[in-house]
């Protein structure tokens, strides 16, 4: 139910074109991306505040949560597209430099998502430790290499 639920909404916001109809302007992509990472952050910063103990562990929170994670990380890659280099962005030039290394660390963490949702839905809390060590990792490889401070 949840996954037709964040679907539906997806499409009803326009996230289910194709990635050229999405922006009119690059600021749009910015602010996309931008606010895709933001809410992929939050809700793994929930997941991970139950890992490292300093929330309660809710295995049902933490499976919603991953789920919503999971979703959130295919969205932000198709805003990286020409002249959003530019403009309010923390995006270092190294992402459209070397573009295949960025859509790998890209698709590393992505692939850790994918263990961190089948981590969550299992309700196991030392699964979930181990994958959100994981996921942390490939965010902060990325962020050290693509993102200014």
């Amino acid at each position: 139910m949840m996954k037709q639920t964040l679907f539906a909404l997806a499409c009803a916001a326009g996230i289910c074109a194709p990635a050229h109809a999405q922006f009119q302007k690059p600021e749009d992509a910015i602010k996309y991306r931008q606010a895709a990472f933001t809410l992929m952050g939050n809700h793994f910063g929930r997941i991970a505040a139950m890992a490292q103990g300093k929330a309660p562990f809710d295995a049902k929170a933490a499976a919603a949560n991953a789920e919503i994670v999971l979703l959130v990380s295919k969205l932000p890659y198709s805003a990286f597209g020409e002249g959003t280099d530019l403009g309010n962005t923390k995006a270092k030039p190294e992402i459209w430099k070397e573009a295949p290394k960025f859509r790998e660390a890209a698709e590393k963490m992505q692939a850790e998502v994918v263990k961190l949702d089948a981590a969550a839905k299992s309700g196991s809390l030392d699964q979930i430790k181990v994958a959100v060590g994981e996921v942390g990792k490939s965010c902060k490889a990325c962020h050290d290499n693509y993102r200014e401070k």
